[in-house]
């Protein structure tokens, strides 16, 4: 049964009251598409909702409004008279829901926050095309990594699923990291030799280490099943240091494919191993689970496509 504690079907009838929304609704959509099936489709409801609450508004009008003929209905002249006032009364509502939503949306800054070589090397240069797509959208990129804290003015993270995430955190999987040795393509002969068995790094490569991953050669020889020999190299404070240290031809860096892929494209760098998966993946971080047609949902869209 359809009811309100306002306007009701069977409450006593006067010129100034409005049938139920409801009931408004459905008539508006069964008379759209002239099919009460269809109508229910659409609005989530069965067969008979919808056909129950034409019947009641047809009763409270004490007009008829649609002709029923076999499994389709048409129109009575009252009907289309109702139909352009209801469909012209939701349009006018529409546009205005449409309105303020889009104004919240732009008047709130949202905070991302993102591991900082991925911020500078993928995030950023691609930061245009989402800002094009999403014009209404105000989001404040931020670089930080590791553990971190919705409480802080965070809305959004994007981490290595490097460290456990704190309970209740939502966490989306972006994309899986891959990684591999890289330089400057003029090195490539002096660094790396060629052999039966397959291209291989030599033992006296200078080898561009970085205090935030100082695991990563060793990982990186261990996933590929590579060798490692001991060989002088460079500490470096950040990632992106030392993948820069790379691109100046100071060494040989490990190199994610995601934080490289531009400058590989640019023939920057080179990557005469290629690249093998480590088994972490980068993810999407919000403090609750995602809903259908939010920021979240439209950037969760956009990263996995431009990854």
């Amino acid at each position: 049964m359809f009811s309100d504690n306002h306007s009701e079907f069977n409450s006593p009838s006067t010129p100034a009251r409005l049938p139920s929304l409801l009931a408004l609704r459905c008539f508006e959509a069964a008379a759209r598409l002239e099919h009460f099936s269809q109508a229910a489709a659409e609005l989530h409801l069965t067969h008979g909702a919808v056909s129950r609450a034409v019947r009641l508004l047809e009763d409270d009008l004490g007009v008829a409004l649609f002709e029923r003929r076999s499994r389709r209905v048409h129109l009575t002249d009252a009907g289309r008279t109702l139909a352009r006032a209801v469909s012209d009364g939701l349009g006018q509502i529409r546009h205005a829901v449409a309105t303020l939503r889009a104004s919240a949306r732009q008047q709130r800054r949202w905070v991302l926050s993102c591991e900082p070589t991925l911020l500078m090397r993928w995030l950023i240069p691609r930061w245009p095309q989402f800002q094009a797509l999403h014009p209404d959208i105000n989001v404040h990129l931020v670089a930080g990594g590791g553990p971190f804290s919705f409480a802080g003015g965070i809305d959004l993270a994007i981490r290595r699923d490097d460290f456990p995430w704190p309970e209740g955190y939502h966490a989306e999987p972006l994309f899986a990291e891959a990684v591999g040795p890289v330089c400057r393509p003029d090195k490539v002969a002096d660094w790396f030799s060629t052999k039966k068995a397959g291209t291989e790094l030599k033992a006296g490569a200078p080898r561009l280490h970085t205090r935030t991953r100082p695991g990563a050669w060793r990982e990186w020889a261990l996933a590929a099943g590579q060798p490692l020999p001991d060989a002088p190299g460079q500490t470096f404070e950040h990632f992106y240091f030392s993948l820069q240290a790379a691109v100046a031809g100071l060494g040989v860096a490990i190199g994610p494919w995601h934080l490289v892929r531009d400058d590989l494209d640019s023939g920057v760098l080179a990557a005469p191993l290629g690249f093998t998966p480590d088994g972490s993946h980068y993810c999407l971080l919000t403090p609750q689970a995602l809903q259908p047609g939010s920021l979240q949902a439209d950037l969760l869209a956009w990263l996995r496509a431009s990854a």
